[in-house]
């Protein structure tokens, strides 16, 4: 299961914060287009570091 949520994190991030922002910034504003692109880059960033793999 863990192996899924590796493979998947950078997916999600990659494929979340185009589709997000965007329509985020044409609903509410470049404001809340900015605070978006914020929270995402974060989660995903701290989604990425929790879900790291390092070798053996």
């Amino acid at each position: 299961m863990l192996k899924k949520i590796v493979a998947l994190t950078p997916l999600f991030g990659a494929l979340a914060f185009p589709l997000i922002v965007p329509i985020t910034i044409s609903k509410f504003g470049v404001n809340y287009g900015i605070l978006s692109a914020l929270i995402i880059c974060s989660l995903w960033f701290i989604a990425m570091l929790r879900t790291s793999e390092m070798p053996h």
